[in-house]
C-alpha cells in the first residue's frame, strides 16, 4: 500500500476563453498519478460537504485512490489558477487545512505502508502541517518517506519559515522532488544543483538517498551518493503545465516501487542506487510530466499511455520497467 497525505481542492482555471473548474492539489494529483499507474494507494485528506467536496470524492474514487476519512463541515478548499498565453499557470489561494483527530487513528490508517509521500502546502500551513510531520515521523521507521516542497509564495510568504519546514521534511525523506524555482526561492543567489546537493547531507544518514530537480524545458536532473544524472525533457505541443510536476513525482515513485526499493527495509539499497538507474526512472518521471503538459488540466497518464509512449521512442513492446 502507498499513502499520499496532503490538501485536496479544486483549481478554478481562468483563461481567455473562458473558465472551468478541474480537481487538483499537489499532494492529491500524485495518489492520481500513483493509482493510474497501477498502485494501490490511498489518499488522506480533507474535503467539505459541498459540490466542489463531490467532486473531489468523484475523482478519486474514478482513479480507484482509496479515501479513508469522510468529508468534513468546512468548506473544500479553493484555488485559482490564471492561465497565460504560453501555457504558464499561477495561482491564489482560498484554503482550510486541517485534520483533526488523525494522530489517534495514525497507527490503523497507515498499517502496512510501503511509501509514504506528502509536500505542498499540507507541510507548511498550520494546523495540518504539525499533523502532517506526525504521520511522517510515525511511518519513517517503517515506509519510504517521499516529499515534494511545491513552494507557494503566494500563500507562505516567510521565506525563513517555508526554508526552515521544507528541511525539516527533507532530513526525514528518503526520496526528495523540488522545481528549480522552489530552489531559487528558498536559497536565492544559490546555484540550485548544488542546493539539491546540500540537501542530500541532510539528515546524515537517514535523509535523503535521492535528490531530484525538474528544470521545465531543460529536462529532470538527480543526485544520489553513488553519482548524478540528467536526461532530455520529451518534445511536445503544451497545453498547460498544470500538474505537470505532481505526474512527474508520481511516476518517479512508480519508478522506484517497480525497482523494489519501497520500504524501510530497502533503504540502504535505495540509498545505493548508481546513477545509470536513476537515469532510467527520471526518463520514465519525463514522460509521464510530458504526456500531462500535452493536455489540459491535471491529468496523469496511465500505465498504458506511458507504456505505449516508451515502446515508440524505443521500437520495444516491453511493458514499461524505468
Amino acid at each position: 500500500m502507498l499513502t499520499v497525505i496532503g490538501e485536496a481542492l479544486v483549481d478554478v482555471v481562468q483563461r481567455s476563453s473562458g473558465v472551468a473548474a478541474h480537481v487538483g492539489g499537489s499532494p492529491l494529483n500524485v495518489a492520481v498519478g500513483l493509482a493510474r499507474l497501477d498502485h494501490a494507494v490511498q489518499f488522506i485528506g480533507r474535503f467539505g460537504k459541498d459540490a466542489y467536496g463531490d467532486s473531489i470524492a468523484a475523482h478519486l474514487r474514478a482513479s480507484s485512490v482509496m479515501v479513508p476519512l469522510p468529508p468534513d463541515g468546512s468548506p473544500t478548499s479553493v484555488a485559482t489558477a490564471l492561465i497565460d498565453d504560453d501555457g504558464a499557470a499561477s495561482y491564489a489561494f482560498d484554503l482550510t487545512w486541517e485534520l483533526p483527530g488523525l494522530a489517534g487513528r495514525l497507527p490503523f490508517m497507515l498499517q502496512g505502508t510501503a511509501l509514504l509521500h506528502t509536500g505542498s502546502i499540507a507541510t507548511m500551513l498550520e494546523p495540518g502541517a504539525a499533523e502532517v510531520l506526525a504521520a511522517v515521523e510515525h511511518s519513517h521507521p517503517n515506509a519510504t518517506i517521499s516529499f515534494d516542497p511545491n513552494c507557494r509564495p503566494s500563500i507562505i510568504k516567510d521565506r525563513d519559515y517555508a526554508r526552515t519546514q521544507v528541511e525539516r521534511f527533507v532530513a526525514l525523506a528518503d526520496v526528495v522532488k523540488a522545481s528549480d524555482e522552489d530552489l531559487e526561492w528558498l536559497y536565492p543567489g544559490v546555484d540550485v544543483l548544488e542546493s539539491a546537493r546540500r540537501w542530500l547531507r541532510l539528515g546524515g544518514s537517514g535523509g535523503p538517498a535521492i535528490v531530484v530537480v525538474t528544470r521545465g524545458a531543460d529536462g529532470p536532473w538527480g543526485v544520489t551518493a553513488a553519482g548524478e544524472a540528467q536526461v532530455e525533457a520529451p518534445k511536445v505541443q503544451v497545453a498547460d503545465t498544470v500538474g505537470a510536476g505532481d505526474s512527474f513525482m508520481a511516476a518517479l515513485l512508480s519508478g522506484i516501487v517497480d525497482h523494489g526499493l519501497a520500504g524501510a527495509q530497502n533503504r540502504d539499497e535505495l540509498h545505493a542506487m548508481p546513477a545509470e538507474v536513476l537515469e532510467g526512472i527520471l526518463s520514465h518521471a519525463a514522460r509521464a510530466a510530458a504526456i500531462t503538459v500535452s493536455r489540459p488540466g491535471a491529468n496523469p497518464p496511465t500505465r498504458a499511455e506511458l507504456n505505449a509512449v516508451h515502446a515508440s521512442e524505443t521500437g520495444s513492446s516491453v511493458e514499461g520497467q524505468p
